[in-house]
């Protein structure tokens, strides 16, 4: 869904990996200026040089497209991007389909090494607390439909609760 259209103030633009921008319905990073963007990080030029740059674009870190009327989608994180083959995956897209199996209560996926494709795609996974036995294999099959082969994790476990980082969100 998306996340809504740049308020009135605020400039947005999806870019490539040079900063170029990328076209409507392309993936890219979400870079944004305006009046109520940061100035930069306090006491920490270096990581104020990294983020912003000199035309004062904030880079989000933040992964979207853009359709033709300006609304924005987010995809993910850049930091997550799981890039298997030389493909960019994005971990939000698997995990909301993994939701969408219906004894699953919520997914992470993340990426592990893999020496001929450099990662690989792995999910744990949470089943809601009155769901009935259930086996990988189901969940791997309800994927099949959903997402491209190369999307589906390799490698998926049940688990009771994720590993949390100190301010609440899982640790991938």
């Amino acid at each position: 869904s998306s996340i809504g259209q740049p308020m009135p103030g605020l400039e947005l633009k999806l870019v490539d990996q040079q900063g170029n921008i990328v076209p409507i319905g392309t993936s890219g990073e979400i870079w944004t200026r305006g009046h109520s963007v940061m100035c930069g990080y306090y006491g920490d030029a270096e990581k104020t040089q990294e983020t912003i740059t000199h035309s004062r674009w904030l880079k989000t870190g933040d992964v979207g497209r853009m359709d033709e009327d300006g609304y924005v989608y987010f995809v993910g994180r850049q930091k997550e991007i799981i890039i298997r083959g030389g493909i960019n995956i994005y971990p939000v897209e698997i995990e909301n389909t993994i939701a969408e199996y219906p004894h699953v209560l919520d997914a992470q996926v993340f990426a592990i090494p893999n020496e001929r494709y450099d990662e690989d795609v792995c999910a744990w996974i949470r089943l809601k607390p009155d769901a009935p036995k259930c086996d990988i294999e189901d969940i791997r099959n309800f994927l099949k439909d959903r997402l491209a082969f190369f999307k589906i994790p390799t490698h998926m476990r049940i688990v009771d609760k994720f590993i949390m980082t100190p301010t609440g969100k899982a640790q991938k």
